[in-house]
């Protein structure tokens, strides 16, 4: 690894939905992913609208950088459950801040996608689309640890729409 850079410009940003990020209760949130007309034509979601869901690749922009904690820490600092280094989290505390959510896709109206269920807040940078496909999910057995479960039990959860 050379420790080099990269230059990484969005391809779009989430329009609507949530204002704050939270930890919980994402069930129900819709937002529109509106990719920039400048750099891409209509044709760019040509096809899309035969997918039910997409998988979106977003910057953490809201997150404090002085937050960044590379070492082991316990998930929502609760001391119910154990230490995980940096890569066993998928939480915003991350060394590029970039996060991924899988959300259904509600509607294509040009470059306008209507989705639902996606954790990212109105403002975040989309840096990349991507429909979802049955065979690109997981092969195999899938195991976790039981505090995973615990922790997003409420994930997506319907949330408050008058007071989240």
């Amino acid at each position: 690894m050379t420790g080099q850079g990269i230059q990484i410009v969005p391809v779009a940003h989430v329009v609507g939905g949530r204002v704050e990020p939270t930890d919980d209760y994402w069930g129900g949130t819709q937002a529109i992913i509106r990719i920039d007309g400048d750099r891409f034509p209509p044709q760019a979601t040509q096809g899309l609208d035969e997918f039910s869901h997409l998988e979106i690749v977003f910057h953490f922009h809201l997150t404090d950088p002085s937050d960044l904690n590379l070492a082991a820490r316990r998930p929502r600092d609760n001391p119910d459950w154990p230490e995980v280094g940096t890569f066993g989290h998928r939480n915003m505390r991350r060394f590029n801040w970039l996060g991924v959510s899988r959300c259904r896709l509600l509607k294509v109206d040009g470059l306008d996608l209507h989705v639902e269920d996606l954790d990212a807040v109105d403002g975040t940078p989309v840096i990349d689309i991507k429909p979802w496909f049955e065979e690109m999910g997981p092969r195999g057995e899938v195991r976790q640890p039981a505090w995973t479960g615990e922790m997003l039990g409420a994930y997506f959860a319907p949330h408050d729409r008058g007071g989240v």
